[in-house]
Order: C-alpha cells, then sequence, then structure tokens
C-alpha cells in the first residue's frame, strides 16, 4: 500500500551565531539538525528537513524557507497547536513564524526564484552593533565600490569568489542587484542572485572593500571576475555580519 505524503513549507529565521551553519554534518550543531530533531519529536516520526539553502558558519537568516513531507493533513488548529509547540522548544536563536501546506513538487531550494542578502559594515564605533556588524577603522569610498558592484550583476562564472572544491555543477550565478547604500553609521551592501556559491557574498564583500579603500581599481575588480581564480580575489568578511533577508517563491 502506497502512502501518499503532503508537503509543507517552514517560515522561518535564525540568529546563526551557535550554529555551524544550516546543513547537517556530524559532530557540528546545525539548524537542519536542530530542527529536524525537534520536529521528530512532536511529531512522532522522523522527519528530514530540506531548506532553500546553506548557510555558512554564524551566517543569519532573517527569512529562510524549507519544506518537509508528512503523511497527514495538519489542520490550521493542528499546525497552530506544532508552530507554538516550535517556539517553545525551540533554542531562542530559532523562530518558526509558520508552516503552511503546498503543492507537493514545491522544493524549498530548487523553485526559489532568488535570495537576497545584505552584509553589514560599520564606520564608527557603536556597543549595539558590534554583534552583528564588521566594524572598520578606515576611510571608504562608497561611490568607486558601487562602480564596482554593477560589474557583477548579470549571468557570470564567480569562480573567483566561491570557495573551492565545492560539489556544485558549475559555478554561474545570476545576479539581479549589488548595490551598496549608506545608512547611518553603517554600510550595506545588498546583493540579489537566482543562486549563490559557498563563501560567495563574504568574498565579494572583501574585495568590493579593497575598491573602497584605494587598494585595488574598478578594472583590477573586472579582472578578478574574469580570472576565475580565488587566490585573486580579497580575503573573505567575517560571517555575523551577513544576513539572509530575503526568499522569493511564486506563491
Amino acid at each position: 500500500m502506497t502512502i501518499e505524503f503532503m508537503r509543507y513549507f517552514i517560515h522561518l529565521a535564525y540568529n546563526g551565531t551557535p550554529f555551524f551553519g544550516w546543513q547537517r554534518q556530524p559532530k557540528q550543531i546545525s539548524v537542519q539538525e536542530v530542527l529536524e530533531n525537534t520536529f521528530s519529536m512532536l511529531l512522532k516520526t522522523n522527519i528530514e528537513i530540506t531548506g532553500c539553502g546553506r548557510t555558512d558558519t554564524g551566517v543569519h537568516a532573517k527569512q529562510y524557507f524549507a519544506h518537509f513531507d508528512y503523511q497527514d493533513l495538519l489542520s490550521e488548529k493542528k499546525i497552530e497547536t506544532i508552530t507554538h509547540k516550535l517556539n517553545a522548544i525551540l533554542p531562542k536563536e530559532i523562530t518558526v513564524y509558520r508552516i503552511f501546506q503546498v503543492k507537493d513538487d514545491l522544493h524549498a531550494r530548487f523553485s526559489a526564484l532568488d535570495r537576497t542578502y545584505r552584509y553589514y559594515v560599520s564606520t564608527k564605533k557603536d556597543s549595539f552593533l558590534f554583534q552583528y556588524s564588521y566594524r572598520i577603522f578606515v576611510p571608504i569610498n562608497i561611490e568607486e565600490m558601487n562602480k564596482a558592484a554593477v560589474l557583477l550583476i548579470g549571468n557570470h562564472d564567480f569562480t573567483s569568489f566561491s570557495k573551492l572544491h565545492t560539489d556544485v555543477n558549475n559555478n554561474f550565478c545570476e545576479v539581479k542587484t549589488a548595490q551598496w547604500k549608506q545608512q547611518n553609521e553603517q554600510l550595506v551592501f545588498t546583493i540579489t542572485a537566482n543562486r549563490f556559491l559557498r563563501n560567495m557574498v563574504r568574498a565579494i564583500v572583501g574585495t568590493l572593500l579593497q575598491v573602497g579603500k584605494g587598494k585595488i581599481s574598478v578594472e583590477d575588480f573586472q579582472n578578478i571576475i574574469s580570472q576565475k581564480d580565488r587566490n585573486k580575489a580579497g580575503v573573505s568578511v567575517p560571517a555575523h555580519a551577513l544576513f539572509l533577508e530575503e526568499v522569493n517563491y511564486e506563491f
């Protein structure tokens, strides 16, 4: 007898500080592992959860989607009860906002249209920002960084900004927006793309900051993209200031 499963999406957020990224891994605590263990306990069956993408160790997600398959139809009241219990049991760094049924072929990772990340840089000391912002101590030229950021837009091979030896078929990503903005004493870099490679945003930010400091030119930045060599790009900035801000689907 074939058991029909129904697919449910989870809308959640997490502070990545205590976790070794989203993906379950041996001997290290991850967001995925904590969620799977908690869901399995509440639903009294083994629940496997698929996320909309990986986030590195220490990276945060203000908006994140994941899905799981379950053999029973969950009523709105049951979902409300489960959500309340989840938030009571889960660590304070993970919040589940909503659980809802979707079509069986909707996939948290592969059905996502695009993702938006933001990286926060502080130009002055602030006792209330240091946990989620990268402090810089030299003058920065945001205009030059934006000239370089425009070069990221389009469908490019981003090998120069990817962690080496990853398990992906190719390093092409379609970047839709990439821009720096000044917000009070912070510089905020926003980038939207159909997909991201491991370490990609942090490597891009590190290299753009080299442009802003006058250590490399906009033309140098273009050459770094073209050379497809990680050794040519700048160092990756710390993870604690990076946030997955938004994930878009057709629904």
